[in-house]
């Protein structure tokens, strides 16, 4: 089951890092136990941010050879993962803020 959803997005499990194997080892765990909700989507996000960020301060901006500079683009890759991950994570709360505008909202107007 790992190499199929590995494949469609062109990755191997060698590909992925410690903390993402064990996630994805959890995630699938709980898609065979039928157990997948949001609040379990929002914590494997929060880990995946949290993979992604410290790989993100591990690794060097630019690359330097000799006395030229490049920028390093695994960089740029994870800072484009980073991002996609934080998008996904406020678009699954966006409705759970709404809803507690709302009750906010109601509570704050007086009965006549």
């Amino acid at each position: 089951m790992y190499n199929e959803i590995l494949r469609k997005y062109g990755l191997k499990f060698e590909d992925l890092n410690a903390v993402e194997r064990e996630t994805l080892n959890t995630m699938l765990q709980s898609i065979q136990k039928n157990e997948v909700t949001i609040d379990k989507i929002k914590q494997y996000i929060a880990l995946m941010k949290d993979a992604v960020s410290q790989e993100l301060e591990d690794e060097p901006e630019y690359i330097r050879i000799l006395l030229f500079k490049f920028e390093n683009k695994k960089q740029v890759f994870l800072k484009a993962r980073l991002r996609n991950y934080r998008l996904l994570y406020s678009m699954l709360e966006t409705p759970e803020r709404a809803k507690k505008a709302l009750h906010e909202a109601l509570t704050n107007i007086q009965p006549k």
